[in-house]
């Protein structure tokens, strides 16, 4: 399958679409802005009520006739740039691919290099978020405005949450003996290189190898795995990523199979491959540290969560001993309650824990609501500073393939950091109300991440769909949970390698991600609950239908308290 780099076949086509979306633009954007002054936001109506001089009722009486004019002056070529752009539609492909050509926009972070399966095991991290990047005057009505630059600052966020080093703890210490509470410190930065390495590593013992994700190409690996593959002395593929460190004090805590063996909600490619599956909300199982350009929220908060109770800063000079242990024993007692409630979930086989940072060592995202064009563009800017391979302007316009007329893509975006191999759309034939105005749909990929000595393939399998949304519109759901299936059946089938000239591939992982618009609790989404595609596939939140995980947390956010005080910020939403 060949991969479109380009709406359209050919460069005639794309002059023709570009001219009449040019027609088009005036007028889209004219309506845009004049809809977009009549539905303030709750922080706009605030800043009016605290600012005496805000003189927003004079601005819209003055620009709401200009608006009106230039856009009546706008609509006949407006009109005939549609005409010219809605049969240009049949000849658009699905999806557009992006693949980092200049290096240097990495700012200077190593790209990842292929993985050789030389028998130590991998994981992978999986990052799905709904960003609600939709023309400013709908995004209104969801009380979020200023679009263009939310998606600047959303994947500035995302970029450097991900390239952020993981640091993990392992505390052993007179009042937590049962078992090692895990936490984490921005002990150093990507930046640091050896110098501060040896200056922390003069401070506190260190177990395995302090490299960096954000520079490297591997992922982290549990000791025990080390152990297994017969590793000791030598620092393998998996263990680039993560620096592990233990301070000992008078008493050699125990560290539980449960603990060594964490891996943040990544799945492991060493095991046999298990379908699973990430819900509406994304819980960020792989926290983030050291805060960069684009980060709200201070690490410096003691009531921020686990991951900051531990705090360790190493300037220019040496780390002074005596202050990090008395800060870490005065932690210990909150820590042991942690690890206590850890403890009762054995079964688990990673960290499950709420973070104020997006996760770090991200491989893949998937990402929803992705509406807006222009957003999309910024957006897929800043998040190649991380991700080599993006696939965004994902959907169908016009009547093309649907049944009814498209007027927005299906806002679904893909980025990763293994190279994309095959890629695949399909649309919702089924879509009603507001939800059928825009192509929602799933997209379908296979990634390669390595190959084994004898030249195998390793490949994975991710889809990123985004269903109706309308509370009551259970049966359209589950019609398009059937959908799903069957297409991604059908990709498997179409995209398998099994010949003797091409050796059969291995699959690591089948990972289906996005906007699902229901839950596992709520009694009106029963018939969602009970789909058999929770038979194929495993939701790590779920025990059942209408049963989570203990530790699993639920939210609803009423739009217009996005602004309150107590959510506005990470660490206050995280609290």
């Amino acid at each position: 399958m060949v991969l479109y780099t380009s709406p359209f076949p050919n460069s005639c086509l794309s002059v023709l679409h570009s001219f009449s979306w040019g027609l088009i633009f005036p007028c889209y954007w004219l309506a845009d802005r004049l809809v977009a002054s009549f539905v303030p936001t709750t922080y706009e109506k605030r800043q009016r009520a605290d600012d005496p001089c805000y003189f927003h009722a004079l601005c819209i009486i003055i620009t709401t006739p200009i608006y009106l004019a230039l856009l009546v002056a706008s609509l006949p070529f407006a009109l005939i740039g549609f005409l010219l752009w809605c049969p240009l539609q049949s000849a658009r492909r699905p999806y557009i691919y992006s693949r980092l050509e200049d290096k240097n926009h990495a700012n200077g972070a190593t790209l990842l290099t292929e993985w050789k399966a030389a028998g130590n095991g991998k994981s992978f991290c999986f990052g799905s978020a709904n960003v609600c990047l939709l023309p400013d005057s709908l995004a209104r009505f969801n009380n979020v405005f200023n679009t263009q630059a939310r998606a600047k600052e959303i994947g500035r966020r995302i970029r450097n949450g991900a390239s952020r080093p993981q640091i993990k703890i392992y505390i052993d210490s007179p009042t937590n003996t049962s078992i090692s509470a895990a936490s984490f410190s921005s002990l150093v930065s990507p930046q640091g290189g050896e110098n501060t390495n040896r200056t922390v590593n003069a401070g506190i013992k260190r177990t395995t190898s302090m490299e960096y994700k954000g520079d490297n190409s591997g992922s982290n690996n549990s000791d025990d795995s080390r152990e297994d593959k017969g590793g000791a002395g030598e620092p393998n593929e998996g263990e680039e990523n993560t620096c592990i460190v233990r301070i000992n004090g008078e008493d050699n805590g125990h560290m539980s199979d449960t603990e060594t063996d964490t891996v943040n909600g990544q799945a492991h490619a060493s095991d046999p491959a298990e379908p699973s599956l990430e819900g509406d909300a994304e819980i960020s199982k792989t926290p983030n540290h050291k805060q960069k350009e684009g980060d709200s929220g201070s690490l410096d908060s003691y009531s921020a969560s686990r991951e900051s109770l531990v705090k360790v800063r190493v300037g220019d000079g040496t780390v002074d001993q005596s202050t990090v242990n008395n800060k870490l024993l005065y932690k210990a007692s909150i820590m042991k309650k942690t690890s206590v409630r850890k403890k009762k979930h054995t079964d688990e086989t990673f960290d499950h824990e709420i973070s104020a940072f997006f996760p770090a060592n991200l491989d893949f995202l998937c990402l929803q609501e992705v509406f807006d064009k222009r957003a999309a563009e910024k957006l897929k800017e800043q998040l190649h500073h991380y991700f080599e391979y993006i696939v965004y302007d994902v959907g169908v316009y016009s009547c093309h393939g649907c049944c009814s007329f498209k007027f927005v893509n299906s806002g679904l975006l893909f980025a990763s950091r293994y190279p994309v191999m095959d890629a695949a759309y399909h649309c919702y034939p089924n879509g009603r109300g507001t939800d059928s105005l825009a192509s929602k749909g799933a997209l379908f990929l296979k990634v390669q991440v390595g190959s084994t000595p004898q030249d195998q393939r390793i490949v994975g399998y991710i889809s990123c769909t985004h269903l109706q949304a309308i509370a009551g519109d259970t049966t359209v759901r589950c019609e398009q949970l059937d959908m799903l299936q069957d297409w991604l059946s059908e990709f498997r089938k179409s995209t398998s390698s099994s010949s003797t000239a091409n050796p059969e591939e291995l699959v690591a992982f089948d990972v289906i991600c996005g906007d699902l618009n229901f839950d596992n609790c709520s009694s009106e989404d029963k018939l969602e609950q009970q789909h058999s595609l929770f038979t194929h596939y495993k939701d790590p939140c779920r025990i059942g239908p209408g049963e989570d995980k203990p530790w699993a947390i639920g939210t609803l956010l009423d739009p217009e308290g996005l602004y309150d005080e107590e959510v506005c910020t990470p660490d206050n939403l995280q609290k």
